[in-house]
């Protein structure tokens, strides 16, 4: 690792929902440390690995898995083991919301976003750590938690989606316990109103109101999460596990 606590030279990460969005814009920032990215996604995202190779000369490939299905999670992982050589870190970050008040929210509503949000973290967690005891590695897990897993946004009814983040957060909690005995640290990152592209549909005074109530007067970007996800990831955390991070412009703090 050399002497900077920070870098990530000499590792892999592999990243969830990484077509677009936050996933997207950490992985080239992870890249940027140095690390190889594989990138794990339902579409097919070899032109954000080819970009992520091109511009920062590290290894990178996309795999396709669907984070509710855990044989395709499986598969997906062994896929990256092979073509990078191995995996080091994990960022869990694929995810859904929906907007829709809870006493319209159909079974199906409510199951779909569980699945992906909570159940897909846990799919793909739990498959990363087998993998890593499998090879005799170390490692790290971030996980993509939400403020929505601390507080109730308002005025969108999204219920489904901050129970799944609630979840998010204290499931990184427990298997952060559980697992580090084999060396393996979990945290997460919980993100509050970030300008990405699941959010370019959203109400225009929604948008207004939220920007409103953040003291810092607007929302945070997808590059602004990079530098927590190195920190978790990197050696500079090697004593913080089981640790929830929330970067929300003071949003949960007033």
């Amino acid at each position: 690792m050399g002497t900077d606590q920070f870098s990530l030279h000499g590792t892999t990460t592999l990243i969830t929902g990484g077509h677009q969005g936050i996933g997207k814009v950490v992985a080239a920032g992870l890249a940027a440390r140095g690390s190889g990215i594989a990138i794990m996604d339902r579409q097919d995202a070899s032109h954000v690995a080819d970009d992520i190779r091109e511009r920062f000369d590290v290894p990178a490939t996309a795999v396709i898995a669907d984070v509710t299905d855990p044989e395709a999670v499986a598969s997906a992982i062994t896929q990256a083991h092979e073509e990078l050589g191995g995996l080091n870190h994990l960022f869990n970050n694929a995810g859904i919301v929906l907007h829709k008040p809870a006493l319209d929210c159909t079974p199906d509503d409510w199951r779909k976003v569980i699945n992906v949000n909570l159940t897909g973290v846990f799919f793909v967690a739990q498959a990363f750590a087998r993998y890593l005891i499998a090879e005799g590695r170390r490692g790290n897990i971030v996980n993509t938690a939400s403020m929505s897993g601390t507080i109730v946004n308002t005025p969108q009814p999204q219920a489904s989606y901050n129970a799944s983040k609630a979840g998010v957060a204290h499931l990184t909690k427990s298997l952060a316990v559980e697992w580090q005995e084999h060396g393996i640290r979990v945290n997460s990152i919980s993100p509050g109103y970030i300008e990405t592209e699941l959010i370019e549909d959203v109400r225009k005074d929604w948008r207004e109101l939220w920007e409103s109530q953040i003291p810092f007067k607007r929302m945070g970007t997808p590059e602004e999460l990079v530098g927590a996800v190195t920190y978790l990831l990197s050696d500079a955390s090697s004593y913080t596990s089981g640790t929830d991070l929330i970067i929300d412009g003071l949003f949960t703090t007033v």
